[in-house]
């Protein structure tokens, strides 16, 4: 990996590993979530996606999944979630992003998953950025969110998918190579 366009690294105060508790913490920094979870959880094949990337998915990213579907936030970040029986659709989404690999956007960054170390998506911006994960060898539980600026820059959270999102609507977040994001909820 080439560092020359990588910002750094930030880290949450403390990493929340509990999925209720990161939940309970996106609800609270962005209180018009709540309108939009599912009235029960998804009951989402998580075999489908994980039997067909070969690894298991954070909790905490399963969780949000589970109580809501895809959502953007202030109309810029999309959250990119499984559908009930469409999860195929996300698995192919996951896997199958080689365009962007393949680009001059992506040229500092790790090979994407299944790469040791590789990069799995999880959500992308309306502007072209991304939002990933870094499937380091200690378990999903201990993957770091990694941020693909368009414009070239990258950088890496400590923490969640969940977490960032809060962190990142509440200004907990240095928003490095992003613009600031409002703790707004639309439709994906």
């Amino acid at each position: 990996m080439i560092d020359d366009d990588f910002i750094g690294t930030q880290a949450p105060v403390r990493r929340i590993l509990d999925p209720d508790e990161a939940i309970a913490t996106l609800e609270g920094a962005v209180p018009g979530l709540v309108d939009h979870r599912r009235p029960e959880p998804a009951g989402l094949d998580w075999t489908v996606i994980e039997g067909g990337l070969g690894v298991i998915l954070p909790a905490d990213f399963k969780s949000l999944a589970e109580r809501y579907p895809a959502f953007a936030l202030d109309d810029f970040l999309l959250v990119s979630l499984p559908d009930p029986g469409r999860e195929i659709y996300r698995l192919r989404a996951m896997r199958d992003d080689r365009d962007w690999w393949d680009s001059d956007d992506a040229a500092d960054l790790r090979l994407p998953y299944p790469a040791p170390g590789g990069l799995l998506p999880w959500g992308e911006s309306a502007e072209g950025d991304r939002f990933l994960w870094s499937s380091i060898e200690h378990g999903p539980q201990q993957w770091r969110v990694t941020v693909a600026s368009r414009n070239g820059g990258w950088w890496h959270y400590e923490g969640g998918v969940v977490q960032f999102l809060a962190e990142l609507c509440d200004g907990t977040l240095e928003p490095w190579a992003l613009p600031p994001v409002s703790p707004e909820v639309t439709d994906s």
